[in-house]
């Protein structure tokens, strides 16, 4: 079945709140997404197939050259099948055509591979605070 990828594609509060909360181990939280992300956001990729949601990245920003990858996800049922990373190619076409010079990602260390390896991301010294313990 074919997937298609969409630049600030069209979706539904409710997809994306199970996507998310699938994704995350989470219980669906009614997060309002559409206006989260219209308010904060350069952009996000939609992936989908039958017309179902299925993959999903959001794309912050500074207002000027630095983009963010934020809650990259992927169905269950699809991944390993490079979703996330078309989800990811996407997002970097995305923000390169608005213009930024840089797009920045952190993640957990078992997905070093995935971002390192399979999305062309530049290991770069960072730092951290913990806001919540």
């Amino acid at each position: 079945m074919a997937m298609t990828y969409e630049w600030r594609g069209d979706f539904e509060n409710g997809d994306l709140d199970t996507l998310h909360a699938e994704a995350f181990g989470h219980a669906r939280e009614g997060t309002d997404w559409r206006t989260r992300l219209h308010r904060h956001s350069l952009g996000w990729v939609c992936a989908r197939r039958a017309g179902g949601l299925v993959g999903f990245v959001n794309v912050a920003w500074d207002g000027g050259v630095h983009a963010f990858v934020l809650d990259t996800m992927v169905a269950p049922d699809v991944r390993h099948a490079g979703v996330g990373t078309e989800l990811v190619a996407a997002a970097v076409r995305g923000a390169r055509a608005a213009g930024c010079d840089w797009l920045h990602v952190d993640f957990e260390e078992r997905l070093g591979s995935f971002y390192f390896g399979a999305c062309g991301f530049e290991p770069t010294d960072a730092g951290l605070i913990a806001l919540r313990p």
